[in-house]
């Protein structure tokens, strides 16, 4: 008869902990670069949302398209953070990442009644430190990939208001690698999905005057619960234990997102919004395993704002020219600190172009994101005798690009 080795479970308390995901901004594990006009803008589109990705930014902003319309959108990013300690340093390995997104939109002839389609990624990130890290205990490499499928569809009651509503269908996989106690050869691996979770989206747009325009969208919370098996291997004392069936519930949280937009002219559109993700529903992660039973970890995230400012200048013969900057808060407080989510307060400057024709248009934008200086982790009670204390740095490029289709 099986009896879990008291080390294992330690293993596994250790490998719940590296459960905390990360993204490649301190987004939390957000990816809220939808679209590149939008990026360009500082993702500050929910009070303007006159593209197909409305879909995602604000639904509502889909009754003021015409006829059908499609984007194709890819953002492709680099990113690497920097770990400082008292006797070592070290790099995480540089990760180019892509995110590939749809959105599909259909606007009735008197522009009051719209539907769309969308399938993006509004979740994901991918992290991978070397093995001789200090605080390799705690975890090494881990993903989450995300897909989300939203319909949606939008009416315009009056004038100058239309509100927007729709469910999303979640499909979603998570890995983890980690070495516990620290010794070369050791290792934990753990590999889960969770398909077919539900959850919806809304949205209003409110333009009370032809200058003016107010947005407000919402995205629900949603539970996955990875499903697959984990597998533990310890040199000391020697086992390498079979393929265990296990699950880890991870709630994504809800979010909410309030957008002014200015047009002092035809030629300009200035708008701030104010971005807030509610990581305060993620107190914890539970990893069920069949043999070596359950740990549950507290998370005890806080909720964060991101503070959006995007302005664009439209050209002559179609082009036009965007620019933006976001203030991320930190969402990951110094008592629950992984290093696998090295999160800190970040800024996160953008710059784009773009140029419409009769039936097509294209967009591309470019994108820093930089903590302009450490953030330094100090008597950090999950890691085995301060292994994770030090400093933290992170660096990221991105370019977004995408492709419309109108007709």
């Amino acid at each position: 008869m099986y009896r879990p080795n008291p080390k294992i479970a330690l293993a596994l308390t250790l490998s719940a902990a590296a459960l905390y995901p990360t993204a490649s901004h301190a987004l939390g594990i957000r990816i809220a670069d939808q679209d590149a006009f939008a990026t360009a803008r500082g993702d500050a589109f929910t009070a303007t949302a006159d593209n197909p990705s409305a879909i995602y930014y604000n639904p509502a902003g889909l009754t003021q398209l015409r006829g059908n319309n499609l984007v194709l959108s890819g953002y492709g990013i680099t990113y690497q953070s920097e770990f400082t300690g008292k006797t070592t340093s070290a790099r995480s390995r540089q990760e180019v990442q892509g995110v590939p997104d749809l959105y599909y939109s259909w606007t009735a002839p008197k522009q009051k009644i719209a539907f769309g389609l969308g399938v993006y990624s509004p979740y994901g990130f991918s992290m991978d430190w070397p093995g001789n890290v200090p605080f390799s205990g705690l975890a090494t490499k881990g993903s989450i990939e995300y897909l989300t499928v939203n319909p949606v569809i939008a009416i315009k009651p009056t004038k100058t208001l239309s509100i927007a509503a729709g469910p999303t269908f979640n499909f979603g996989k998570a890995t983890l690698e980690q070495a516990p106690f620290a010794v070369a050869g050791n290792k934990f691996h753990f590999s889960g999905d969770d398909n077919g979770v539900i959850g919806f989206t809304a949205g209003i747009l409110w333009k009370p005057l032809p200058k003016h325009s107010f947005g407000l969208s919402y995205r629900s919370s949603t539970r996955m619960n990875f499903s697959g098996s984990s597998r533990t291997t310890l040199l000391v004392p020697p086992v390498n234990d079979q393929d265990d069936p296990s699950h880890a519930g991870f709630r994504f949280p809800q979010n909410v997102v309030l957008g002014y937009s200015f047009r002092p002219t035809p030629k300009w559109n200035l708008e701030v919004d104010l971005d807030w993700t509610d990581w305060n529903s993620l107190n914890n992660v539970t990893l069920n395993t069949r043999r070596a039973g359950t740990t549950v970890l507290p998370f005890k995230w806080q909720s964060s704002m991101f503070y959006e400012f995007g302005a664009t200048r439209y050209l002559s013969h179609g082009w036009s020219v965007s620019g933006g900057y976001i203030y991320s808060e930190n969402s990951v407080p110094n008592a629950t600190f992984n290093p696998i989510v090295p999160d800190s307060d970040r800024h996160i400057f953008s710059i784009g172009v773009g140029k419409s024709y009769k039936s097509v248009s294209w967009n591309a934008a470019y994108q820093l994101a930089t903590s302009f200086g450490d953030r330094t982790v100090a008597n950090n009670p999950i890691s085995a005798e301060g292994a994770a204390n030090g400093k933290y740095s992170f660096l990221s490029h991105a370019l977004t690009v995408d492709l419309g289709f109108h007709f």
